[in-house]
């Protein structure tokens, strides 16, 4: 007897506990709760699609550009130095940029002109390549935007449900609200949950593209100023790094010299 009277309690608090389940909560809202869980979905699915493939990018990137500081500025001129560059690379593009502008370059007469077209040139082959680093960006921060307010939706259409529910009963009852009220909680929650992350990797793809923004300034600095030096000028650190060592050359013989004495 007791254990049947034991079996009927578990049996109707499975049923109480799946009657306010996840998936029972969505079936109560219908439509519109399926809707709003189905456009978060996609939301966050598209949000770490490009927090990872922009990861991915600036990763490469950045890795390419510690091989160019080793090897890149070595090389006698800018073509051959090119062919050390990873085809199809941002780096690459801006060498091949300034390259065809350096052709270029030569053929004006002006000087002052000429200078301004090369200093355009590599300026706007950075401007593409920052954008191109920015695609997907816009879709993040529209997600942290909107996703909070999407879950809003279902959360308003919960609480109205609740209320109706009241209405029809006309009493508060806890088995009358405890459904609606749970959807509409559930809806609040999965947008934040949308929200919060694409904002972090909103912010944070940003800064990293800001970082790559200055690197590739810099290069298109030592760039230009390599062109118009005629290959003459190096970045300081190549020029650091060729100081130290002729300073260490210069002084392994004279602290190999030993005195004669008569």
């Amino acid at each position: 007897m007791l254990l049947e009277i034991l079996a009927t309690a578990a049996a109707e608090g499975e049923e109480i506990k799946n009657a306010f389940g996840f998936w029972e909560a969505l079936e109560q809202g219908g439509a519109v709760a399926y809707a709003t869980v189905i456009i978060l979905a996609i939301m966050s699915f598209g949000s770490f699609f490009i927090l990872f493939t922009k990861w991915f990018e600036q990763r490469k990137i950045m890795s390419q550009y510690k091989k160019l500081r080793g090897t890149f500025w070595r090389a006698s001129s800018l073509k051959e130095g090119a062919t050390k560059l990873e085809k199809d690379s941002a780096w690459r593009q801006i060498v091949d940029d300034g390259v065809v502008a350096e052709e270029q370059h030569q053929k004006m007469t002006d000087s002052l002109e000429a200078h301004d077209w090369l200093h355009g040139s590599l300026s706007r082959s950075e401007d593409t390549i920052n954008s191109k680093l920015a695609d997907g960006l816009s879709f993040l921060a529209t997600v942290g935007a909107t996703a909070p307010f999407v879950g809003l939706l279902g959360t308003v259409i919960g609480i109205y449900r609740a209320l109706i529910n009241i209405g029809i009963a006309g009493s508060a009852s806890i088995d009358k609200v405890a459904g609606p009220v749970g959807e509409a909680l559930i809806m609040t929650a999965i947008g934040l949950l949308v929200a919060v992350p694409a904002v972090f990797a909103y912010n944070w793809l940003q800064g990293r593209n800001k970082r790559i923004a200055e690197l590739l300034h810099a290069f298109s600095t030592d760039l230009l100023a390599n062109i118009n030096s005629a290959g003459t000028v190096k970045p300081t650190y190549m020029t650091a790094t060729s100081t130290q060592t002729a300073a260490k050359a210069a002084a392994k013989p004279a602290a190999t010299t030993t005195t004669v004495k008569k």
